[in-house]
């Protein structure tokens, strides 16, 4: 559906330092589209023929390896969704899946790229954005190598750091993610994550419940990481 209400532009770091007149330029481009727990934004392999930004929401990004799915990344409200296919014209690399109910804001790939043909102050802005992108996904990248506890351990560290609520002395993460998430997001066996998660509940590493995980403390995760 069009976007009536003035677009958050400045909720999209992508976007956030575009000119008004590219803002406005931009704005009848721009689409809304809700998407249900589990419902599929795009395929690994569909043409990237849309940009996209999360907009409410969490998207995961699953990339089928070796016979199972492992989650890439997890992307929340601003962030842009396959904008590194968009811009390299090529096939969406993963699939991008609804963590939880979202909203999506997407806008048609030739259009925009028409757009910003005439407008190369926006083309520079819009490419310094999307190297930052491509800076955190080779940084996800490495974060798959090391032990099941020590990827386990920076995506934690990650969480804590994007989405994390400080409560008390800890970190409060509200991200209900089941063990097959978590799994899939350290690139694991089932198996290995509920002994993992089993262990660091009763060590008091990293403490579950229905809503989200909480950290005592982030020193304790990032010696982990040192080891």
């Amino acid at each position: 559906m069009p976007i009536e209400s003035p677009i958050p532009f400045e909720a999209i770091p992508l976007l956030a330092h575009i000119r008004k007149e590219d803002r406005e330029a931009l704005a009848p481009l721009c689409r809304m589209r809700g998407y249900e727990k589990g419902e599929v934004v795009f395929h690994e392999g569909d043409p990237a023929d849309r940009i996209h930004f999360v907009f409410l929401g969490r998207i995961k990004i699953v990339k089928s390896a070796g016979g199972r799915d492992v989650i890439l990344e997890i992307l929340g409200p601003g962030e842009p969704v396959g904008a590194v296919a968009v811009f390299e014209r090529r096939p969406f690399p993963a699939s991008a899946i609804a963590l939880e109910p979202s909203s999506v804001l997407s806008m048609p790939e030739r259009e925009f790229f028409a757009l910003l043909e005439h407008r190369p102050e926006m083309m520079r802005q819009m490419l310094a954005g999307l190297t930052y992108r491509l800076m955190m996904v080779n940084k996800r990248m490495a974060d798959m190598t090391g032990s099941a506890e020590f990827r386990a351990a920076r995506l934690f560290l990650t969480l804590a750091d994007r989405v994390g609520v400080k409560r008390g002395s800890g970190i409060y993460v509200p991200l209900p993610l089941s063990r097959q998430e978590i799994a899939d997001l350290i690139g694991t066996t089932l198996e290995t994550a509920i002994r993992l998660m089993s262990r660091w509940q009763k060590d008091e590493t990293v403490l579950t419940d229905k809503s989200g995980f909480t950290i005592p403390s982030v020193d304790a995760l990032k010696t982990i990481t040192m080891e």
